[in-house]
């Protein structure tokens, strides 16, 4: 019941979840369903391109933050051993931002490094854990980004929580629909300083449907 909460709250305050197309992310440690977005098309075609072309496949979960996300993507990852530096790797490309969603629980997003146009990873994305944010915190959030919540987004970052920081600065394409106690348990495996998972997280597959 909380994770069917979760994906309601998401579908209603997200942008254009609507009929989107689904995918199962399996994983070492189990199946985590998602909903790639039909209004951010750039990110979502992508995915699905990378993923029928099995660019996924035995990448790692490399970097893990309690509290904020799980991330992934990463060709470098692929059979890296332990203390490997991670999280620059791609395919070659980066994809034009298409910023709306909030980074709410859940929330399937596009990494990226710090660049002024937002350019989002051509293939790293993360799922948000978060946490719960006060009402004077999201007031913080919107002065120092210049953004408003509706009451709703409010009440959903109180009660489902989510990382609002992080709004308006990444893109948000999809969400995850089941399986969210597997993002909860790989964010709360042990990592080394470079919040890497001492043990393999692995990405087996990605199949759209």
């Amino acid at each position: 019941m909380r994770y069917l909460l979760l994906f309601l709250t998401l579908s209603l305050l997200s942008c254009g979840s609507g009929n989107g197309t689904r995918a199962t992310i399996q994983t070492n440690r189990g199946d985590i369903e998602v909903l790639l977005y039909k209004d951010t098309p750039r990110h979502t075609d992508n995915f699905i391109r990378l993923a029928e072309e099995g660019f996924y496949n035995g990448t790692l979960f490399h970097r893990v933050v309690p509290g904020f996300m799980v991330q992934g993507g990463d060709p470098d990852s692929k059979g890296a051993p332990a203390g490997m530096p991670l999280g620059r790797g791609g395919p070659g490309y980066e994809l034009e931002p298409e910023i709306g969603a909030p980074h709410l629980k859940g929330a399937l997003a596009a990494a990226r490094t710090p660049n002024p146009q937002k350019l989002s990873s051509g293939s790293q994305f993360y799922i948000v854990t978060g946490e719960l944010f006060t009402d004077q915190q999201l007031d913080n959030v919107e002065r120092i980004k210049n953004i408003k919540y509706s009451d709703a987004q409010r009440e959903a970052y109180r009660t489902v929580g989510g990382r609002p920081d992080l709004d308006q600065d990444y893109t948000v394409f999809g969400e995850v629909t089941a399986g969210m106690d597997i993002v909860e348990g790989i964010a709360e495996v042990d990592t080394d300083p470079a919040n890497r998972p001492l043990e393999d997280v692995v990405i087996e597959n990605v199949i759209i449907r």
